[in-house]
């Protein structure tokens, strides 16, 4: 009987609801945490997770079962329970709809745990807004800018 041999690496990208900054560092590594277990639970496995204050990067290596949008729904709907059962943001915490998601070769894991684990320094330097624009374009994902996270600058 033969069996299924994968190597498939995505780095998704997504948003807070409204773009506020409600991810502190004070609890970011708790909810880095917490995600890494959603990823492992749903037999993936987390490179590398950097929560910014407004958005978040996670670099998975997929199982062949399960689906980028399913890993994102459980990833987003399982950390929004558990801020708002913690009561770390002054409000009812969501995530914004929606993710993007790029894939990658073995090759490029270094570079790309580099990358995300990296963010603040990125950020010091370049808007999200244009981080994820670049991102779509070196990727060549076709777009439509009213289908773009919100963006509060």
């Amino acid at each position: 009987m033969a069996n299924t041999y994968t190597q498939l690496y995505i780095q998704f990208v997504f948003s807070v609801q409204g773009r506020h900054n409600f991810i502190k560092e004070h609890f970011r590594d708790e909810l880095e945490k917490v995600m890494c277990g959603i990823v492992t639970n749903h037999k993936c496995k987390a490179y590398a997770i950097y929560a910014n204050p407004d958005h978040t990067h996670i670099f998975v290596g997929m199982h062949p079962t399960v689906s980028p949008s399913k890993l994102m729904e459980e990833v987003k709907s399982g950390s929004s329970k558990w801020l708002n059962e913690k009561k770390y943001v002054p409000s009812k915490f969501s995530w914004q709809d929606g993710f993007g998601a790029f894939t990658y070769s073995k090759s490029h894991i270094d570079n790309v745990v580099k990358y995300v684990l990296n963010q603040p320094e990125r950020h010091k330097k370049q808007s999200f807004r244009e981080e994820y624009l670049l991102l779509l374009k070196k990727f060549e994902i076709d777009f439509d800018h009213k289908y773009l996270f919100e963006w509060y600058e």
